[in-house]
């Protein structure tokens, strides 16, 4: 007898448990999931936008920054160069101070010597004047003036001696030189040596001196320091190689170009005796 055979099919081993079992999914089910997944992707959507909205704005904001600071440099320019103009200012102001206190030196340095001329002018024109006065004046004889023959002594007679008022002119004119410099060879007119000075006060009054000290010592009539009238000429070392002269003014004092740190001055006869005296006038 042949039995029957039952098939065996092979169950998992959670078949029997409920629980474990996947139910079966109507269409009510699936519709409300669609429904569900629907209403979530909407929302998901609306953030989305939303969120790109958002997103969008700054980027509107970014793009006004490029005005604003192309404001900025524009007021940064305007302002370099009002400070670049402001100095430039200040630079051509200083240039023109300078340039007047320039022109106001110049100006006082030309004054000064515009007056020093004018002296040196007054000067001058008044010896000329004073000269012409006495030319007038005077007798038209003149003193013959000779040398001395070396130191002896002996002289030459004088003939028709001038007019007393050629002393004061000389005088005047001598006076007028005080304050001038002392240069060595110097003849004036506001630089003098000692003997240059003599020779030209005396060409004042039409009497030629030699240039030199030594000569002028041997000029005219020999006198003795007692004896001196304003006018003689004063003289220092021997007749003929005397080193120094001067004039005899009066009341004890002469007037010389005495040396560089003095110039043309008036002396005390007392505080440097003469060696001796010659009377040309």
């Amino acid at each position: 007898m042949r039995e029957s055979l039952i098939p065996v099919v092979p169950m998992s081993h959670t078949a029997h448990i409920r629980n474990h079992r996947k139910p079966r999914r109507n269409a009510s089910t699936l519709a409300m999931r669609a429904g569900v997944a629907g209403g979530v992707l909407s929302t998901l959507a609306v953030a989305g936008a939303a969120g790109s909205a958002n997103a969008a704005e700054p980027v509107t904001q970014t793009l006004e920054l490029p005005t604003l600071t192309a404001d900025l440099a524009t007021q940064t320019a305007q302002s370099a160069d009002a400070t670049q103009q402001a100095a430039a200012n200040y630079e051509l102001q200083a240039e023109r101070d300078a340039a007047a206190a320039k022109a106001a030196k110049q100006a006082k340095a030309d004054l000064a010597d515009a007056k020093k001329k004018a002296e040196a002018k007054k000067k001058a024109e008044d010896a000329r004047k004073a000269a012409a006065a006495q030319a007038a004046s005077r007798s038209s004889t003149r003193t013959v003036l000779s040398s001395f023959a070396g130191s002896s002594g002996s002289s030459s007679s004088t003939v028709s001696a001038p007019a007393s008022g050629s002393v004061a002119t000389v005088i005047a004119f001598l006076k007028a030189q005080v304050g001038d410099a002392y240069v060595m060879g110097g003849t004036g007119p506001n630089a003098w040596d000692c003997s240059g000075l003599v020779q030209a006060a005396f060409r004042q009054v039409g009497v030629d001196l030699p240039r030199v000290s030594q000569d002028q010592s041997t000029s005219g009539t020999p006198v003795s320091l007692s004896n001196i009238q304003v006018g003689d000429i004063l003289y220092w070392g021997s007749a003929g190689s005397a080193y120094h002269v001067g004039v005899y003014i009066g009341n004890g004092q002469y007037l010389d170009a005495a040396n560089p740190s003095k110039g043309v001055v008036i002396q005390d006869l007392s505080g440097y005796p003469a060696t001796g005296a010659v009377r040309v006038l």
